[in-house]
């Protein structure tokens, strides 16, 4: 009976923590009605699961350890499920030289993303910086373009909130 038990506090405790793990994630990009509906479920799972360690724990406190090792799992569990989701949107930063500028805007023009060229000016010559806002689920693709056009671009990535106006509108 004890070993079935371990089981179902340790799988139901990182499939709960996976829960917060996506609705963390969710608020922070924006998604506070599905961030919500989360955390209700979220609630009632630990609730429950919580009631359940506790009951008896002294004639067993192993059901600690499983908790705290399901609390683990599932903090890993669901940053990469997050990481395979990829929610939101990020903004790329490219760097690259004035010359290759142009050409680079316009292959990635010519793929689908809406580029915003600055002139600048870096330590000894001109660049060319590139703008995007693209969906996370489509970082590793564009960066595979950028390096195949240009090997010695600077790339930056940062995660953005939901964007307003601009071509691809997310939000209005």
């Amino acid at each position: 009976m004890h070993i079935g038990l371990y089981f179902i506090i340790l799988f139901v405790k990182i499939f709960e923590v996976t829960l917060a793990t996506t609705r963390i994630v969710l608020i922070t990009k924006g998604e506070k009605v599905k961030g919500s509906i989360i955390a209700f479920f979220e609630v009632i799972i630990w609730v429950s699961l919580a009631a359940t360690v506790l009951n008896n724990i002294t004639e067993d406190p192993f059901k600690v350890v499983v908790y705290a090792l399901g609390f683990a799992i599932g903090n890993f569990t669901g940053s990469l499920l997050e990481s395979k989701l990829a929610f939101g949107n990020v903004n790329i930063e490219v760097i690259v030289k004035k010359e290759r500028g142009n050409g680079l805007a316009s292959e990635l023009r010519e793929k689908g993303f809406a580029v915003t060229q600055v002139d600048a000016y870096g330590m000894t010559e001109r660049r060319e910086i590139l703008y995007m806002h693209i969906p996370r689920k489509k970082v590793d693709s564009t960066l595979k373009l950028i390096k195949n056009y240009e090997k010695n671009s600077v790339i930056t990535i940062n995660d953005i909130k939901p964007v307003y106006g601009g071509v691809f509108t997310v939000r209005k």
